[in-house]
């Protein structure tokens, strides 16, 4: 993403740039304007709040109108997004901020000449505000070119940088807006992993991006490659990649702080393409299975932006990378695996491979000795018929841990919800030839008993905490607010807020 972020107290009206971005309220005969809106409303004739009310404008959410300012104020075009009904009392939501800055910049970013110098003058009264609009508008700005060609894909490469200017006076203001950009640079990253094509992102390419950024960032890293994998006693890994001709790998990104006492460690499912092995996933269900290694690159990407943001805390970040194919070497449903560690699976169904991989991170997680494992993983369809295509799970072995990742989820924006883990669910996963068996005979359920089969990795005492990502990870209907078609970068601003919070607890 090729943006430049800026803080300024001047108005808006008298600054220089291709385009203003102003906040309506719904409510009353015509939008109102948001704080931070009125000096632009007042340069035009009768205001701008009664212009956008003949164009049937309602300040609804998300709503845009752009509009010429013929000279009323000093940008020639001003962008007015719906930021629904004014609060009742305190400020504006930042999670509204967010996608109302987002959905302005995709509407200037679709144009031929491009986003060009955008002012901000969303409502920014506070840092958080400030920031909100920051990430808002960076990853609204997103777009995935890897793979155009013609006369459009050249115009667009050769367009300048865009550049981003938040109107705000509010203390702290700056830093909030640099945050901004780190955790926008990163969700970024995330994206362009998930979207690009399988063929290009083989586990290996996969492992080279990770070592790619260890080199950049001064993260320790450590590969595994199919070898050690099997000398290592992996089997989770090496029974799921067994099947394709590009070999699995796992691996470790440590960053560490010297004044630093907690530790914190995530386990990223990364699956760059899942065909659902042997048991094969009908044509349909695998357009979008090059993003099943989203969890791999949530990982990779908020490694990268807790090194760059220098957080007081240890963090450890696994990768458990394989390609799930069919062929005359894949694993068969009743083979069964010793994963790392020693305990024994039956895998009754080759497409549950996720936990498999997932597995072998977590029993080798423990050994950093961290304060809390937490694993992040598109792991269930069922994930999507509990909670849709926005919504991930959280469920852990710990409720306050739960709740504080819920929390943590909620402070970034990203919608989760807690989900427990039934005891009785444990008995549908008994196997008649191994400790455990990779799915239960019954499919209600079935993202609960997945939750539970990771525990079964986790060692007692360990606070360990399981996010399904499945649905908001790769968004397969239209963009909205800030976010694109294709991969979502859900869930990595989570993992950087988790980071940041164990950093406070020192």
């Amino acid at each position: 993403m090729s943006t430049t972020l800026s803080v300024n107290t001047e108005s808006p009206s008298s600054l220089d740039a291709d385009a203003v971005v102003v906040g309506y309220h719904s409510g009353g005969d015509a939008p109102e304007p948001a704080s931070g809106a009125h000096s632009v409303d007042a340069a035009f004739a009768g205001g701008l709040g009664s212009t956008l009310s003949l164009l049937g404008a309602s300040g609804a959410p998300e709503e845009v109108h752009t509009i010429a300012s013929l000279g009323a104020v000093k940008a020639p075009v001003v962008v007015a997004v719906g930021l629904g009904p004014a609060p009742a009392e305190g400020p504006v939501d930042s999670d509204v901020l967010s996608r109302a800055a987002g959905a302005a910049l995709r509407s200037l970013s679709s144009r031929p000449e491009g986003a060009g110098r955008v002012v901000l003058a969303l409502p920014a009264t506070t840092a958080d505000q400030a920031g909100a609009v920051a990430l808002g508008a960076e990853l609204g700005s997103y777009s995935f070119d890897r793979y155009r060609t013609g006369e459009k894909a050249e115009k667009k490469a050769a367009l300048p940088a865009a550049s981003l200017t938040v109107v705000s006076e509010a203390d702290g203001a700056d830093d909030a807006v640099e945050r901004a950009a780190v955790l926008a640079q990163a969700v970024s990253f995330t994206r362009d992993l998930v979207n690009t094509a399988p063929a290009d992102l083989v586990p290996e390419d996969l492992a080279a991006a990770a070592q790619e950024i260890a080199q950049q960032t001064g993260l320790e890293i450590e590969v595994l490659d199919e070898r050690a994998l099997a000398e290592g006693g992996y089997g989770g890994l090496t029974g799921v990649g067994q099947g394709s001709a590009n070999p699995p790998r796992l691996v470790r990104l440590a960053y560490s702080h010297p004044e630093a006492t907690k530790t914190v460690a995530f386990v990223g499912k990364g699956i760059t393409f899942d065909s659902g092995g042997l048991s094969l996933k009908p044509s349909g269900g695998m357009e979008s299975m090059k993003s099943d290694m989203s969890g791999a690159a949530s990982v990779l990407a908020a490694m990268r932006a807790i090194s760059s943001l220098g957080l007081k805390v240890n963090a450890i970040g696994y990768l458990t990378v394989a390609e799930n194919m069919p062929s005359g070497t894949a694993q068969r449903p009743s083979d069964v695996l010793s994963i790392y560690g020693g305990k024994t699976v039956e895998v009754l169904n080759t497409d549950a491979e996720g936990r498999l991989v997932m597995a072998d991170g977590l029993v080798r997680a423990h050994e950093d000795q961290p304060d809390l494992i937490v694993d992040i993983a598109t792991l269930t369809g069922a994930q999507l018929v509990a909670l849709g295509t926005r919504v991930f799970a959280v469920m852990s072995n710990d409720n306050s841990v739960r709740d504080e990742i819920v929390a943590a989820a909620t402070a970034e924006g990203e919608a989760s919800w807690p989900m427990p883990l039934p005891a009785e669910l444990r008995a549908g996963l008994n196997s008649s030839v191994a400790d455990i068996a990779n799915v239960a005979a019954e499919r209600w359920g079935g993202m609960l008993s997945a939750g539970i089969f990771l525990q079964e990795f986790i060692e007692e005492g360990t606070k360990w905490a399981h996010l399904d990502i499945a649905g908001p990870s790769f968004n397969q209907g239209g963009p909205h607010g800030y976010t694109s078609k294709g991969g979502t970068g859900a869930g990595t601003r989570t993992l950087v807020r988790i980071a940041e919070d164990y950093a406070r607890k020192q």
